[in-house]
């Protein structure tokens, strides 16, 4: 791997690092020579299966409980960011933690809504602004999104809406934090078939739909979508800032 390609010795957090998409990109970033740290909030047996893979692949991975809907989750993750660091800095911050309510419009509540944007929208921001101190630049900061973001999908509105949020937070990040050497961008996947889609209604139907509208004939992997969130943690991306990068194998181009 060339140097500027190359994410070794960088030390990134991972919010939802220890399943899906967020264990995919954990694991794909200790490989390639970081020292991960993984965010999740419940499920245990999970994060240590994740420790024990990213062991067998000599690759430097640790995880950290805390649930950041919640104050006591918030700081206890900057305590052990900071803990970890040590004298060191960060280098990189990949939001990938999300949560939602899958529900007609007309059935939506404002708990709801406080409990979709808390996760997806003001942890991202909290974490950011927080761990500011703690950057070295050249540094990056990515959002994880959807598709949904921008298209509209039945019972995805507070999803979609939180995602379309977090965007548009990311290009004002890369606005005013650039000038102090911190890129943050946007990486959106397209169908990709993870646990997440477990809570979607009709998903054989959405899923196969996804694969008959993709030029490729296939839904793209949850590795392909690790390797592009390695190269907007790497040096190579150096000159890339505000930006989305799409990764849907062309399944949403326009006809």
């Amino acid at each position: 791997m060339k140097e500027s390609q190359s994410v070794a010795g960088k030390r990134i957090l991972v919010t939802g690092g220890t399943r899906g998409l967020g264990r995919a990109i954990s694991l794909k970033l200790a490989g390639a020579g970081a020292s991960v740290l993984a965010n999740y909030v419940r499920n245990e047996p999970a994060a240590q299966e994740l420790i024990e893979l990213a062991r067998t692949q000599h690759g430097d991975l640790q995880t950290c409980r805390a649930d950041l809907t919640g104050r006591t989750g918030m700081e206890h993750l900057l305590e052990t960011v900071r803990a970890w660091c040590g004298m060191s800095r960060l280098d990189s911050l990949v939001h990938c933690a999300a949560t939602g309510v899958h529900r007609p419009v007309a059935d939506l509540t404002s708990r709801h809504f406080d409990w979709t944007f808390t996760l997806n929208v003001r942890a991202f921001l909290e974490l950011t602004t927080r761990l500011l101190p703690l950057f070295a630049a050249p540094a990056s900061v990515v959002a994880v999104s959807s598709l949904g973001a921008e298209r509209a999908a039945a019972t995805y509105s507070l999803v979609g809406a939180s995602k379309a949020a977090v965007e548009s937070l990311a290009r004002h990040m890369a606005l005013e934090l650039g000038p102090r050497g911190i890129r943050t961008n946007i990486l959106c996947p397209g169908t990709v078939e993870t646990e997440a889609w477990q809570a979607l209604p009709h998903r054989e139907e959405r899923l196969a739909d996804a694969r008959r509208r993709s030029p490729l004939g296939r839904l793209v992997s949850q590795d392909e979508v690790a390797c592009c969130a390695l190269f907007l943690c790497s040096d190579a991306s150096s000159g890339v800032n505000g930006s989305t990068l799409v990764v849907d194998g062309g399944e949403h181009l326009p006809l």
